[in-house]
C-alpha cells in the first residue's frame, strides 16, 4: 500500500483525541481566551480573573455562546493532530529505520517533533486566527469562519504565524516528555513483546492521564508569555463592544505586544491567566493523549482490516 499504516492509525487516533479533548473543554477555553486578550490597567479591568467571563455570559444568558467557535476549532484540531501526528510517527519511524537503532534519542525527538509541528501550523493558521476572533468576540455575535477570515486582507488570516511558529517547541517539548516517560514505563513488557507490533503496546488510561499532564505542564510554563502575546495579537481585529474599531499597531507584532502588556500591566502581565492556561492544556493534552492510548489499538485493527479489504477487492475490480 502507499501508506504506512502505523503512521496512519497514530494519525487517526491522534485526532479523534483532539475532537473529544477540544468539545469537552472548551467553555474553559473560551474564557481562558477572553481573559488572555484583554490588556488593561489593574484599575480598569473588566475581568478581573477568568470566573469572570463565564458569570458575565451566565448574567446575560448567552451560556451556549461558550461555545461560540466549536466547530471551527474542532476543524482545526482534528486537522492540526492528524497533520502532527502523522508526520511525527512517520519521520520518527524513518529516524529509526536510516539510524538502526532501536530507540531515539532526545535531540533527534526534539527536531521531528518541531518539523511535524511546523507544517502543522503554516496549513492550520487561519483556522486558528478565526476561532481565536470568534472566542474573544462579544458573546452572542460571534461571527462564521468564512465572515471571521474575510474581514482582513489574506495576510491577516497569518496573523501571529511566527509566534505560532515558536510555539512548536511547545508540543515538541510536550510529546518528547510523554514519549520518553511512557518508553521508560514500558521498557519491561516491550522487551517481551515482538517488535514488529508496535501499536500494541497501550498504557493505562491513568498512566497515559498522568504522563501527559505532566508533559503539557512543563512545556506550558515554558512558553505561555509566548502564548499570551499570540491571544493578544489574533484578537486585535475584535473588541468587547462587538464593533470593529481601529486598533492601536503595537497589537500587530510580537515585539508590540510585549511593550503593550509590559507598559500596561507590568512582569507580571506576561504571566496573567497562566493557572487557567495550565488547567486547560494540562486537561486537554492528558484527555487527548489517554483516548488516543485507548483507542490506538482498535484504530490499527480498523486500518489493517481495510488495508486487507483493498488487497482483495483490487483484483476482482480489475478482473471486472
Amino acid at each position: 500500500m502507499g501508506f504506512d499504516l502505523d503512521s496512519l492509525s497514530e494519525a487517526t487516533s491522534g485526532a479523534i483525541g483532539a475532537l473529544v479533548s477540544t468539545t469537552v473543554l472548551y467553555p474553559l477555553d473560551t474564557c481562558k481566551t477572553k481573559y488572555q486578550a484583554e490588556v488593561r490597567a489593574h484599575n480598569q479591568q473588566k475581568y478581573r480573573n477568568i470566573s469572570d467571563v463565564f458569570w458575565e455570559a451566565i448574567s446575560n444568558h448567552q451560556v451556549l455562546s461558550l461555545y461560540q467557535g466549536l466547530g471551527t476549532k474542532n476543524l482545526q484540531s482534528f486537522i492540526n493532530q492528524f497533520i502532527y501526528f502523522y508526520g511525527y510517527s512517520f519521520f520518527k519511524k524513518l529516524y529509526l529505520k536510516k539510524s538502526g537503532s532501536k530507540s531515539i534519542d532526545t535531540k533527534a525527538n526534539l527536531i521531528l517533533a518541531a518539523a511535524a509541528g511546523a507544517f502543522t501550523v503554516v496549513v492550520t493558521q487561519p483556522l486558528d486566527t478565526a476561532s481565536s476572533r470568534m472566542q474573544t468576540s462579544e458573546f452572542g455575535k460571534s461571527k462564521g469562519l468564512w465572515k471571521s477570515l474575510s474581514e482582513g486582507t489574506w495576510s491577516d488570516a497569518f496573523s501571529a504565524l511566527d509566534i505560532s511558529l515558536l510555539l512548536t517547541a511547545n508540543p515538541s517539548i510536550q510529546y518528547t516528555v510523554f514519549d520518553q516517560l511512557k518508553q521508560r514505563l514500558l521498557k519491561g513488557p516491550r522487551s517481551k513483546k515482538n517488535d514488529t507490533e508496535p501499536s500494541s503496546e497501550a498504557l493505562s488510561a491513568f498512566s497515559a492521564f498522568l504522563l501527559g499532564a505532566v508533559s503539557k505542564c512543563v512545556a506550558t510554563c515554558l512558553t505561555y508569555p509566548a502564548i499570551r502575546c499570540k491571544v493578544m495579537i489574533q484578537a486585535a481585529e475584535s473588541d468587547e463592544d462587538g464593533t470593529k474599531k481601529a486598533q492601536p499597531k503595537s497589537r500587530k507584532s510580537i515585539s508590540d505586544a510585549i511593550l503593550m502588556i509590559w507598559e500596561t500591566e507590568g512582569p507580571l502581565g506576561f504571566f496573567k491567566g497562566l493557572p487557567s492556561q495550565i488547567l486547560k492544556t494540562v486537561l486537554s493534552s492528558a484527555l487527548l493523549l489517554m483516548v488516543k492510548e485507548k483507542i490506538t489499538k482498535t484504530t490499527w485493527v480498523l486500518m489493517l482490516t481495510l488495508q486487507r479489504f483493498l488487497l482483495i477487492a483490487r483484483p476482482r475490480l480489475k478482473s471486472a
